[in-house]
């Protein structure tokens, strides 16, 4: 295996193309392409939100991805981000939050230097329709998001991504389960988003793992749409339950769950992806422990 610094210092197209070959596949960006949702520290983060960047800067990240700011002024996250050796490159916002306040969104990516805002969750034209729903909204949007559900929220991507682009933002959707349910005729929600959602604004966020528990192929969906994808979450999955909805699935280290990377990878190679983002929702073990395993896998070692 060539090292990230052998490599560097050789310099020779001969060292490159074997490292692409090899099962290293994202060696070459360990820097720059490698990130983290920050979701993955958020215990941790509202407890103590400087010393957890840093904490995640010492394992070797240097991009994040935010989801939420805890409260904290652009110039603050950034002063944080800056401290602990961390380009936050991307957040997340739900639909809501940013059709109430895509202003006030815009202005803070700006300032904190964000080139991607990316919209975590979807929402529906009436919320009400399951505010009172039982198991909650979100369970309920798992269940009931309709074809015309879709095509508005197809709609309301193609109106935010002018605005953010516009502003020199990008703006792109990451996806969960409930995107890959059956809505009759052989068509569901993520297809509908591929097909309205203008290609020129809007980008997509594949999670990996969510693709994978909902049955789908991301590979497969990878080399379909290679135009399409700019951004990659790399989260692992433990075994199925009995009975266990795909939205229900735990999350585990990299490597140690059931979500075949390989093709993965070999695809987002290809295809050019920018960012490929390590996800842990869930953990077994300390959270920093776990996430030297995750970063170790992101350069190669674990790759079968």
């Amino acid at each position: 295996m060539i090292s990230r610094r052998h490599f560097l210092a050789a310099g020779s197209m001969t060292a490159a193309a074997a490292l692409l070959q090899s099962k290293n596949l994202f060696a070459a960006h360990a820097g720059p392409g490698i990130g983290l949702q920050l979701y993955s520290v958020r215990k941790l983060l509202a407890q103590d939100y400087e010393g957890t960047l840093k904490m995640v800067g010492s394992i070797g990240f240097r991009n994040v991805e935010a989801a939420g700011f805890y409260g904290r002024s652009a110039a603050d996250a950034k002063k944080a981000m800056t401290a602990a050796g961390l380009n936050c490159f991307s957040a997340h916002y739900s639909l809501a939050d940013l059709l109430k306040a895509t202003d006030d969104t815009i202005a803070y990516a700006k300032e904190l230097g964000l080139e991607y805002v990316i919209c975590s969750s979807p929402s529906v034209a009436d919320p009400s329709r399951f505010a009172n729903a039982p198991g909650g909204a979100w369970e309920a949007m798992h269940h009931g998001m309709t074809a015309d559900d879709w095509k508005w929220n197809a709609g309301q991507f193609n109106v935010l991504s002018e605005k953010m682009k516009a502003q020199g933002l990008k703006f792109g959707y990451h996806n969960h389960t409930m995107e890959f349910r059956d809505l009759g005729g052989g068509t569901n929600g993520y297809q509908i988003l591929l097909k309205d959602t203008n290609p020129k604004v809007v980008t997509l966020e594949m999670d990996c793992g969510w693709v994978a528990a909902a049955g789908a192929n991301p590979a497969e969906i990878l080399l379909a749409h290679p135009t399409r994808f700019s951004l990659l979450h790399i989260k692992d999955f433990k075994a199925a339950q009995p009975g266990q909805e795909p939205g229900q699935r735990v999350s585990t280290e990299l490597g140690k769950g059931v979500v075949d990377f390989k093709p993965v990878f070999a695809a987002a190679k290809k295809i050019g992806i920018h960012y490929a983002i390590v996800e842990q929702e869930e953990f077994d073990i300390p959270a920093e422990d776990a996430l030297k395993i995750d970063y170790q896998f992101m350069q190669g070692a674990g790759l079968h």
